[in-house]
């Protein structure tokens, strides 16, 4: 499932300290009341508790959605474009440093990325847009949370959970293209990764990947039988499970296909970066696995579809390899540790369901076991069925595997619209600002901010001793 991103915070920062326009005055000053509001509604959202996140996102959209016309409109003045053919002059008072904290970057374990502070308006453009890209995906995972709630939703409810969670994360695939081509220009070496081309261009991929995925999940019943099965509130799980017209299922395996080399190339790319987590390499190297298992799943299908119950059995061996697990048939020297293997893969299924249950940190291994139970569930099947029914010998599954057809798209990329300022409003910023009040607001909310630096101690520390290497929480 989509990778939980943890929303990045910022700190106080005044326009009209950077910048000032003779056509626009008030420009400078309402940016900074919307910066200011976003910045309180980023730290409120990173206090809250992992189970409230969720229903707070709202409130954060809607703070980027304000913010983000201003920022633009800032932006364009400076390139010397127009907004509504209406000419914005914006001069330069000195250069715009404003302040980050990157969620994405590799740290100590245990501790938390300082802010980083940046030079020009395109790292405040950088970091808006990621932020929003964020939570776009954030909303995405959150829709589908709620198939696996204890009552288990119908087919009507599905389709329309997943087609929501889809047009999220193009939503996110958009803005992230469009940071991409914005940053072409940036010097790899000393930039913040947020701030990379090819660190949006990776996670562009991942969000594909992931919307190629739920293309195939609206209409792939076996991970809601098997979710079903576990549902100990649900009373029909005696129903059989559809039938997957042949048809289908090999195009649903091209689909998976075309999602892994998605996952691929996001890993290959946050790689290549060197600064990105292990938690978010992890997670594109489990989804690039779990769609390759995936399409070895559909394969067997379609075998099975023929009256191949050998060759299925097989396929669905490959997919278990994929997954990072050994088959049951192909292990012709079984491991002594073979039982403590499988012990602490129950444990560690039983530990995903129990977040699932508690709706945090949730399909962090990118539905990787949920996989393996539909693997495991069409194994039992089909090898009860081909030990009673049709005997046929299981070939080896390696040259299935390295004989799979390339992938085959069915969604792409589209244009990131630019919002941009009414004409009433920008109309609005041509009256010269009415107070000052903005500038002293943030002084003090600068001075809060050090006072609760200096009054931050870590749990078991001595009073008045700062937390080292995590000077900074808010």
């Amino acid at each position: 499932m989509p990778f939980a991103f943890q929303l990045p915070t910022t700190a106080a920062a005044a326009f009209s300290t950077y910048i000032s326009s003779t056509t626009h005055p008030s420009l400078p000053q309402t940016a900074t009341i919307h910066r200011n509001l976003l910045r309180n509604t980023l730290k409120r959202h990173k206090r809250l508790s992992p189970q409230s996140r969720s229903s707070d996102l709202s409130t954060v959209l809607s703070a980027l959605n304000e913010y983000l016309p201003y920022l633009l409109a800032i932006d364009c003045g400076l390139a010397g474009q127009t907004i509504h053919d209406e000419q914005i002059d914006i001069s330069l008072r000195r250069e715009v440093e404003p302040e980050w904290r990157s969620t994405i970057s590799s740290t100590l374990p245990g501790r938390e990325s300082s802010r980083i502070k940046g030079k020009g308006l395109d790292y405040e453009v950088d970091f808006v847009l990621s932020t929003l890209a964020y939570v776009h995906t954030l909303l995405a995972r959150s829709q589908l949370l709620t198939l696996y709630a204890s009552t288990t939703p119908t087919v009507e409810q599905r389709t329309q959970v997943i087609q929501t969670a889809t047009r999220y994360l193009l939503d996110a695939n958009a803005i992230h293209a469009y940071i991409s081509s914005r940053v072409l220009e940036t010097d790899a070496s000393s930039a913040v990764v947020e701030t990379l081309s090819q660190t949006h261009r990776a996670l562009g991929s991942l969000a594909m990947a992931e919307s190629t995925l739920l293309a195939v999940l609206k209409d792939d019943p076996y991970p809601f039988v098997v979710a079903q099965s576990r549902n100990q509130n649900d009373k029909d799980w005696m129903i059989k499970p559809p039938e997957i017209p042949k048809v289908r299922a090999h195009l649903f395996a091209r689909l998976c296909l075309a999602a892994a080399e998605h996952a691929g190339m996001a890993q290959a790319g946050l790689s290549a970066s060197g600064r990105v987590s292990d938690d978010l390499l992890d997670y594109a190297r489990d989804l690039r696995r779990a769609a390759r298992a995936k399409a070895c799943r559909f394969f067997g299908i379609d075998a099975e579809l023929e009256g191949e119950t050998g060759k299925a059995i097989a396929w669905l061996a490959g997919g278990r390899k994929e997954l990072g697990f050994a088959s049951h048939r192909n292990d012709e020297q079984p491991s002594k540790l073979a039982g403590l293997k499988k012990f602490k893969k129950d444990w560690t299924v039983k530990r995903e369901d129990k977040k699932v249950e508690k709706g945090s940190d949730w399909g962090s291994d990118a539905g990787r076991f949920e996989e393996l139970r539909v693997n495991e569930h069409l194994e039992a099947k089909w090898t009860k069925m081909n030990d009673t029914i049709n005997t046929q010998l299981i070939p080896p599954s390696d040259p299935l595997v390295a004989n799979m057809p390339s992938g085959r798209d069915i969604h792409s990329t589209k244009p990131f619209v630019r919002p941009a300022l009414d004409d009433a409003i920008l109309a609005q910023m041509r009256a010269p600002p009415e107070r000052t009040y903005v500038e002293e607001e943030l002084q003090d909310a600068d001075s809060s901010d050090d006072e609760a630096k200096k009054n931050s101690t870590l749990p078991g520390s001595f009073p008045g001793n700062a937390a080292a290497g995590n000077e900074e929480y808010y």
